[in-house]
């Protein structure tokens, strides 16, 4: 297969940065702009965030040491994505044209950053099988505070019984769509067959982080384990 055919089929044309494409000149003292504050809100992010500060330490313990510089990159990308997770690289892709809130960066580092557990932890075949691709969508969705409430209130969506896994499914679904080409039938039917083992898989959480406490409980709770188990 053509390798531009290819890289468009992964979803690759959304980074143009990963193929090497330059950028125009009027826009390099943009992107230095935001390129400078996306650096600043990734390394707020991963000082303060306990979701991240979690996923962060598991991956560490599961043998897959995260390095800022080297596995996160500010980047310039098309469309309406936010970030993405390059598997060839072992790295995560930060939007940064798109990305220009504290609390928006926290849910892409902690999204990607689920998405790198996954790969760490389970040997995802990321371009092969779509069923592994749907798991990790489904994962991160509900892990990372996409679908909290107060994500939810943002986008003025809202609903009762059911919404979270309504709001997962259809992340999951859309991201699917984003980096894949596959239609949206075969898409949800993916979503649909391993919705339920993929939602109620919390790794490394011990249950859903609904809020920031929710989350430093459990960051909490993690690093103590060794200590408990040192104990008894």
């Amino acid at each position: 297969m053509d390798q531009t055919k290819q890289d468009d089929e992964h979803g690759y044309n959304l980074f143009p940065e990963r193929n090497a494409k330059p950028k125009e000149n009027s826009f390099k003292q943009t992107m230095f702009t935001f390129h400078h504050k996306c650096k600043n809100m990734l390394h707020f992010a991963l000082e303060t965030s306990p979701y991240a500060k979690l996923l962060l330490s598991a991956m560490n313990s599961s043998g897959c040491t995260v390095y800022k510089d080297r596995h996160f990159s500010c980047e310039e990308c098309d469309g309406a994505v936010s970030g993405g997770f390059d598997a060839n690289s072992s790295q995560i892709v930060l939007c940064q044209n798109n990305i220009h809130q504290q609390a928006h960066m926290n849910r892409v580092v902690s999204h990607e950053l689920i998405h790198a557990f996954d790969h760490c932890r389970a040997h995802v075949d990321w371009f092969n099988n779509y069923k592994h691709l749907a798991c990790s969508e489904i994962r991160a969705a509900n892990l990372s505070g996409d679908c909290n409430f107060s994500s939810e209130l943002n986008r003025f969506h809202f609903g009762l019984k059911g919404h979270r896994q309504a709001c997962v499914r259809d992340r999951a679904l859309r991201s699917m769509l984003a980096v894949r080409k596959i239609s949206r039938e075969e898409a949800g039917k993916i979503v649909d067959e391993v919705f339920d083992s993929c939602f109620n898989d919390h790794a490394p959480f011990d249950r859903i982080p609904h809020t920031n406490k929710d989350a430093k409980f459990a960051s909490r709770h993690y690093e103590s384990r060794d200590r408990y188990y040192g104990n008894v």
